[in-house]
């Protein structure tokens, strides 16, 4: 029996399961004070998609953030999500960028990592691990839960202690789709605390509804530490309440120690900041115990309904959720977590929407299958693999061990908008993002997307209006940034399409039901409808990331032409037929939709 100790993660996957992670620094400090009164074990702060989400979305410096955040609240320990050799992007990185990403990290305030693989490879944790310890913080190894024919406790007892084996000060369960049943926990945690000497945490959310439930379990069996979001940011595919908790073990040997009348006024301090970015709020709200059956993370559930939505195919919801175990299994049960549930959710829908299994696969799909992120925790659907990779060898290494030192040239590479190895750093995660964002912020033109449009009447910020319109089979992304008065004969309205900003002058919206498709487009091009044999087209809307043809060359079906990013994931569109390229209607960077020619190939 002893203390129970909390870490509130109300300043990271809070807002990410709830608010898509937009949550913005300058309404995190107003409240810093008093979160550092407290007495949290630690606070978590950074990493996961945080760091994404500053530079795509809010144009902040996650450095800067993290160097504030760190200049406010000084009494508590500040905490990151770290995924091992992938750090916070999608690939892994060499050892050296691993090491200075750490390093630069720990320097700017960081002082809990909490390491996990997606795979629950431990070999792609050792160098992150190694790298924290040497900084002189505390290194969390983690477990990434899951169930599956190929997990269960004596497979999670047999990691923790290799995590203690490594040098790590204590474990965490990360639970990410609240998957733990209450007597599971109670079992899997009495092991795990009588196998190793180290703490072991719980983080767990609450999408299934079982979670404050399953941390008593957990705290009955020798955890003392649990993971917890203040109430304004709690529940559904977040966590369990702070508040609850702290009132659940009081006058228990438990005993947080907790003021909760003060973490009362911190509820109602997030309260109000969560109106500001209601706009955000997943569709996916409450509790959902469908991730009983599929394992799917709420998070990854309110993605796929996006998804979906945009393509109109948001009534094959059900489809997909029923592939995504089929793909997990194909693909050796790897537990579905950041990247990992990117490439099985995304695999799944490109095999609902083409109607037929693995008609096209991923380049993430085929990275995985060649043991490019790791070690599979089953074994891998031979044919699946066959008909991803061919022939080519299936690696058995560290894949980091592929790798050469890239620090020098990446440095190198930024020498023109890099000011720092933090900058140097951000474009490593992010190479076309993070030069982005550089360059405007060296340029002071950075323009954070907009909470509220602003009402030119009042000055005061409504509710944006943000939404897709399908013209003719093509989608487009409206987002309304400001109108002029309403009063005026024509009336502006200020715009993004797809991201672009415009200026529209209309009087009725019936004013743009009455343009023809064959003269105009929002976009000023139009692109021809694939009909014939030769017509090269996306399953999925999503973003050109390179063309691999241009006109007159000749391919042979299958041979890959363009490739396309959606849903974080990268697609290879091969030729449909044999042939000479005539016409290339799309560039790098171009968003592209469902049913449009991108290339255009003559037999």
């Amino acid at each position: 029996m002893s203390k129970t100790y909390i870490t509130d993660v109300i300043l990271r996957d809070a807002h990410q399961s709830l608010i898509a992670t937009r949550m913005r620094t300058e309404d995190m400090l107003p409240v810093c004070e008093r979160l550092d009164r407290i007495g949290y074990w630690s606070l978590e702060v950074w990493g996961g998609a945080t760091f994404d989400a500053c530079l795509r979305y809010l144009k902040e410096d996650p450095w800067e953030r993290l160097r504030k955040l760190r200049a406010a609240l000084p009494r508590t320990q500040l905490q990151m999500l770290l995924r091992g050799q992938n750090l916070l992007g999608y690939r892994h990185y060499s050892d050296d960028v691993v090491r200075a990403f750490v390093s630069r990290a720990a320097e700017n305030g960081m002082d809990v990592f909490r390491i996990f693989d997606a795979l629950n490879d431990v070999r792609n944790l050792e160098t992150a691990i190694k790298a924290t310890c040497d900084a002189g913080k505390h290194a969390q190894g983690t477990i990434c839960y899951t169930t599956s024919p190929v997990h269960g406790i004596e497979q999670f007892v047999t990691m923790a202690k290799q995590l203690q084996d490594l040098g790590c000060q204590s474990i965490a369960v990360k639970d990410m789709a609240g998957l733990l049943t209450p007597m599971i926990t109670a079992e899997l945690f009495d092991a795990l605390t009588t196998a190793v000497s180290l703490p072991v945490h719980l983080h767990m959310h609450a999408t299934a509804g079982v979670a404050e439930m399953c941390q008593l379990k957990a705290i009955e069996n020798g955890c003392c530490h649990i993971d917890t979001a203040i109430s304004a940011f709690a529940g559904g595919a977040s966590h369990p309440p702070t508040e609850s908790m702290v009132a659940a073990l009081h006058n228990t040997p438990w005993e947080t120690g907790l003021d909760l009348k003060a973490l009362q006024e911190i509820g109602f301090y997030f309260r109000e900041v969560r109106k500001k970015y209601h706009q955000f709020e997943s569709d996916m709200t409450g509790l959902d115990t469908r991730v009983q059956v599929y394992q799917v993370p709420g998070g990854m559930i309110s993605n796929l309904h996006t998804q979906l939505r945009e393509q109109g195919s948001l009534n094959r919801i059900e489809e997909v959720l029923l592939e995504i175990p089929r793909v997990r299994e194909d693909l050796g049960y790897p537990p579905l977590v950041t990247p990992t549930s990117q490439i099985v959710g995304a695999q799944a829908v490109l095999n609902v929407l083409t109607g037929e299994r693995y008609k096209t696969i991923s380049n993430e799909v085929k990275l995985y299958l060649q043991g490019r992120y790791g070690r599979a925790p089953g074994k891998v659907n031979a044919m699946v693999r066959q008909q991803a990779i061919g022939n080519e060898d299936v690696i058995d290494v560290r894949p980091a061990d592929l790798l050469g030192d890239e620090m020098d040239r990446l440095r190198e590479e930024t020498a023109d908008i890099a000011n720092s190895e933090e900058d140097v750093l951000t474009c490593a995660m992010f190479p076309e993002l993070g030069r982005e964002f550089l360059t405007e912020r060296n340029a002071n033109i950075l323009a954070p997307e907009p909470l509220e449009p602003i009402n030119s009447d009042t000055g005061s910020q409504p509710r944006p209006t943000e939404f897709n319109v399908t013209l003719h089979g093509e989608t487009y992304h409206i987002q309304i940034t400001g109108t002029g008065h309403p009063g005026q004969q024509e009336r502006p309205f200020y715009m993004t399409v797809d991201g672009v900003p415009e200026e529209v002058l209309v009087e009725t919206l019936s004013e743009l039901e009455t343009q023809e498709s064959d003269t105009t487009s929002i976009k000023g091009s139009k692109r021809p409808r694939a009909t014939h044999p030769g017509d090269v087209a996306t399953s999925m809307p999503g973003t050109v990331i390179d063309v691999l043809v241009k006109v007159g060359d000749s391919v042979e079906a299958g041979d890959p032409v363009l490739i396309t990013e959606a849903m974080k994931m990268e697609t290879e569109i091969q030729a449909p037929i044999r042939g000479e390229v005539r016409a290339v209607y799309v560039a790098k960077g171009d968003s592209v939709n469902p049913d449009e020619t991108l290339i255009e190939i003559a037999s």
